[in-house]
């Protein structure tokens, strides 16, 4: 497949395999913003509650059926923003990102910034994401 998606590392920057240094978006199509996911339910319940990786797990899990309902696919992603509540373990939200981040294709552009505490005290992860969906 022809993505429109182009991910570059250049050789002057650090090189991840977590992640990309750079996402363009080329060509036609639609730009797909969705905004923080917590580790929510439809139903209000709030799930791991004081375990980030299972947030990170449960918030990754509510942008890939955002994509979903926007007919998109996990390819189609390209960047997220990773919000992190201070004294968090990052790497055990990374953990809980693995299964996620082995299903794409290519790393998404990713930041992660520390915060001093999200809209829900029971919230230790917010995730935002980028996608764009080519025109068929």
């Amino acid at each position: 497949m022809d993505s429109n998606i182009e991910f570059l590392n250049p050789d002057e920057l650090l090189k991840n395999p977590a992640f990309s240094q750079i996402a363009i978006t080329k060509g036609n199509g639609s730009t797909i913003y969705i905004g923080g996911q917590n580790a929510i339910t439809k139903d209000l319940e709030i799930i791991g509650k004081g375990d980030i990786a299972l947030q990170t797990e449960y918030s990754l899990k509510n942008i890939e059926t955002a994509l979903h309902s926007c007919d998109a696919t996990l390819d189609d992603l390209f960047k997220l923003t990773i919000y992190i509540v201070q004294g968090q373990d990052v790497r055990k939200g990374f953990e809980g990102a693995q299964s996620f981040l082995k299903k794409l294709s290519n790393p998404p552009v990713i930041s992660g910034i520390v915060v001093a505490g999200l809209a829900n005290s029971d919230y230790l992860v917010e995730i935002e994401a980028v996608a764009f969906k080519r025109e068929k």
